[in-house]
């Protein structure tokens, strides 16, 4: 039986790891980093988190080719599907090959949001799963703008682009969306909404803008296509408010 834990880091920056965390890292035989195509920048920041908190000299650290995803299936959630057992295959190529009992990997923010770390560990066959829960992107970007994530006695829905594309959900009035590389804002009628928008929040590059919609959505846009291109990738996030 091999004990796979799934370790949430925050958004990048080591000050973000809990003791939790840390301790966990400095018991693993082995961590596990994924290598995303074109994306280096992602697998040199876990490294940098690794170098800095572990202390360990027997943890072994291995990389492992992601496979991409095929965003052009003709169907969204059996591609998603066919996508995790590829990387799930690939995780247990990677353990076959190595003699570990103890294996960690790194995941953005919090395994329980809007990640499917869970999803493919329980495609493996003899593992147990432990998470350590990380700090949210959520919980960085409304510390990065000082704001509550919701409004007084209101509740919050937290979406997707791909979700926010069908248009405001009836009843609510804050949302928070994750996983949107359309900034699919610029589809909703901005009259009255708010925006708090943040990129690499928490981490040195970070950027983040608010304001009216109406007036904030082009500079937005803007200001992440040139982030973009600078870095080679983006993570980012924003909360949707109706007046």
């Amino acid at each position: 039986m091999i004990e796979l834990f799934l370790i949430g880091i925050g958004t990048g920056n080591p000050d973000h790891l809990t003791r939790q965390a840390v301790k966990a890292l400095n018991a693993v035989d082995l961590v596990m980093i994924p290598k995303k195509s074109g994306k280096a920048d992602l697998a040199e920041l876990r490294h940098a988190i690794l170098a800095e908190v572990v202390t360990n000299p027997a943890v072994q650290i291995v990389e492992f080719d992601l496979p991409v995803r095929d965003a052009a299936h003709a169907d969204y959630q059996t591609g998603v599907n066919d996508w995790h057992d590829a990387i799930a295959a690939v995780w247990v190529k990677t353990l076959a090959a190595h003699a570990a009992r103890r294996v960690a990997l790194l995941v953005w923010g919090d395994p329980s949001l809007y990640d499917s770390t869970l999803r493919i560990a329980a495609r493996l066959a003899d593992v147990s799963v432990t998470v350590v829960p990380g700090i949210t992107s959520l919980q960085v970007l409304t510390a990065a703008h000082a704001i509550p994530l919701n409004d007084i006695g209101q509740a919050v829905t937290i979406t997707t682009g791909r979700q926010l594309q069908d248009g405001w959900p009836d009843g609510a009035q804050t949302l928070a969306v994750m996983l949107d590389g359309n900034c699919t804002f610029q589809t909703l009628d901005p009259t009255g909404i708010s925006i708090w928008w943040g990129a690499y929040v928490g981490m040195p590059e970070q950027i983040i803008m608010a304001g009216p919609l109406v007036e904030v959505s082009a500079q937005i846009i803007a200001t992440r296509a040139k982030a973009r291109a600078a870095h080679g990738w983006i993570m980012d996030i924003y909360i949707l408010r109706k007046a």
